[in-house]
């Protein structure tokens, strides 16, 4: 088939080698401007539009695809379908219809929950056992197309970003099998029932909040790591919990119970396995605490 890329970060990336791989002709990628990042705030390009570049393929960076000229350009690609995989910008009416087949995204959540930005993160943090992904045919309105194919997968104790990295494969496979059969197949409407909101993580949302139970702080360390990194607070500086589990010992909430930084929640505890400090290295508990104190019956903030 004749296709059209859109995508940006890393999750996107397995979809268009598979694509590729599966002999597809993609004309063109599209994903997001280079950014500013790293400590010199050089331009970087994404992940997408290096993989991009590495195969041969034409990579076309918009800031919009709202504009004429840019919609114009998209339609002159003559395209059976655009794969579209966290590409973050919004597709506009001319864009979803220019395609013979329009457009397929791939999205990491069994559809319709967690239609939005933060899927992966939001299945974590309201202890999903399941997940997977939908490949959806696209609308105006924010995931809420029909269904073509859909695949699960279990959460059990995953990071989000060792889901995403699965979720990624299980996309990248699915969206070449929709591809192989695309022409006979019926899209399924989403249920009305069911639906919920995978709202853009808020950089707030990763303080830890020691009043909750054990259970809940515990896939709060899951859902942000790694990024933007659960964190708590003492003697002004922010750390990192990457990983911890839970204990069924007690205390006043927020407070550390023994000397290996076993905090108490609301209800249980938890107890670090993995922690950072600002611009340090992942280390584990007993290796921060030698060289930064954080004794027995201290209250973290």
């Amino acid at each position: 088939m004749r296709i059209a890329f859109m995508g940006t970060p890393d999750f996107a990336v397995p979809t268009l080698d598979a694509l590729v791989a599966a002999g597809h002709e993609v004309v063109a990628v599209y994903s997001q401007p280079p950014r500013r990042a790293g400590r010199g705030k050089a331009l970087r390009p994404s992940p997408v539009q290096e993989v991009a570049e590495g195969l041969g393929i034409e990579v076309r960076t918009p800031v919009s695809l709202r504009d004429a000229e840019a919609q114009a350009a998209f339609a002159a690609l003559d395209l059976d379908v655009a794969v579209v995989a966290a590409y973050g910008l919004i597709l506009p009416a001319p864009v979803l219809d220019a395609p013979r087949h329009g457009c397929l995204n791939v999205h990491g959540s069994i559809l319709p929950r967690w239609r939005g930005a933060a899927p992966v993160q939001r299945a974590i943090l309201a202890g999903d056992e399941t997940t997977g992904v939908t490949i959806m045919g696209m609308e105006l309105g924010l995931d809420t197309g029909p269904m073509y194919a859909v695949r699960e997968t279990p959460v059990d104790g995953k990071t989000a970003g060792e889901l995403t990295e699965e979720l990624a494969a299980i996309g990248a496979a699915l969206m070449v099998e929709v591809l192989d059969d695309l022409p006979r197949l019926t899209p399924t409407p989403q249920p009305e029932e069911g639906v919920t909101c995978a709202a853009k993580i808020d950089k707030d949302e990763a303080r830890l909040d020691f009043s909750k139970s054990a259970v809940e702080v515990e896939r709060q360390i899951r859902a942000f790591n790694p990024f933007p990194g659960a964190w708590f607070e003492h003697g002004g500086e922010r750390i990192k919990i990457l990983a911890a589990s839970v204990d069924e010992r007690s205390g006043e909430a927020g407070t550390t119970i023994d000397h290996g930084l076993e905090i108490a929640c609301g209800t249980g505890a938890i107890v670090p396995s993995f922690v950072q400090r600002a611009g340090r290295a992942v280390m584990t508990p007993s290796k921060l605490l030698r060289g930064f104190s954080i004794p027995a019956g201290i209250r973290l903030g």
